[in-house]
């Protein structure tokens, strides 16, 4: 049990879900998977980002059910409710483990807007081309991400001499077991730092500290091992189903270089979304745009329930 409480009341409060279930993916993983919403409404499916975990779309969820979208987030594996695995961290076990999610919870021929905010972004690229991604997907959302040179290009450490000793210091950074500890007014400014554009609220902070600290740091570790030495930019222009990209403008991990470079691979972008101020954890910075994004992605890309029965009637009648 982690020894960081996570919020249990406000807007970054983890809503009650409307069902559970235990997904198991093809390497054994076993993902715990949450669902919000109502069982019938067109269906959004999200993967949280490196040490995060499904509270972490808490205000998005809320809003997205509240219109009536079924809404399925999973944990990541080794993070929130997902036991860890051991020596299986790789860019195809993130693909694995979406791939699992998606079969789980849709059926043979249903679709749902996928969409994946920093790692849960690269999960959307590793899994580029697999039948799974290509049955079901019929839109995604890449938040916050980006494909490659991730060490190279983060600016939470201001290190002199360029490229060579920042991607050096950040690599350590990303690879670093040392424990957080409790979250406290040391840490929370300085995740808000490396994390979160200047002037995000206090309770915004609060929320990204319990959600990130409550990640084990061998987990971290693991994880973080993988970024170090990211390279999907193969991957991106196999993402053939319509993607939207969204990224803030003072983004230290994932810098807005790594968006304008997805957008000018993918074959099919239906939308760029600069937001000015805001840094890399979007979707807790400002949900009410990251939900907008999805909500017009699904509105653009999934057809409502019985849409396909209502044409067929029309056809037949003719």
């Amino acid at each position: 049990m982690s020894p960081v409480a996570p919020l249990t009341s406000g807007p970054f409060a983890a809503p009650e879900p409307a069902a559970t279930r235990q997904v198991t993916s093809s390497t054994g993983a076993r993902l715990h998977v949450e669902e919000f919403g109502p069982a019938d409404g067109p269906t959004v499916v999200l993967a949280h980002g490196w040490t995060c975990g499904i509270a972490f779309w808490a205000p998005v969820a809320r809003a997205l059910a509240a219109d009536g979208v079924r809404v399925v987030a999973y944990d990541q594996r080794g993070h929130g409710r997902s036991p860890a695995t051991p020596g299986r961290y790789s860019t195809q076990a993130l693909a694995d483990d979406l791939c699992a999610v998606l079969e789980a919870v849709l059926g043979p021929e249903q679709r749902a807007v996928v969409g994946g905010h920093s790692m849960g972004g690269m999960t959307i690229m590793a899994a580029a081309g697999r039948p799974a991604l290509v049955r079901h997907a019929a839109a995604a959302f890449l938040c916050s991400t980006g494909a490659r040179r991730l060490s190279s290009e983060a600016r939470v450490l201001p290190v002199p001499g360029g490229a060579g000793p920042r991607g050096l210091a950040h690599r350590l950074l990303l690879t670093s077991s040392a424990p957080l500890g409790p979250v406290s007014s040391v840490s929370r400014a300085m995740l808000a730092y490396a994390t979160m554009g200047p002037g995000s609220a206090p309770e915004r902070i609060e929320a990204c500290a319990r959600i990130v600290h409550a990640c084990h740091r061998k987990v971290r570790q693991g994880w973080g091992r993988v970024l170090t030495g990211l390279d999907l930019s193969e991957q991106v222009p196999r993402l053939t189903m319509p993607t939207a990209v969204l990224a803030g403008t003072r983004d230290r991990l994932t810098p807005l270089s790594h968006a304008r470079e997805l957008v000018a691979a993918l074959p099919h972008c239906v939308g760029v979304h600069e937001k000015r101020g805001l840094g890399h954890m979007t979707p807790l910075e400002d949900p009410e745009s990251v939900t907008d994004v999805l909500r017009g992605l699904v509105a653009d890309h999934l057809k409502p329930s019985g849409a396909d029965t209502a044409a067929d009637v029309t056809k037949e009648s003719r």
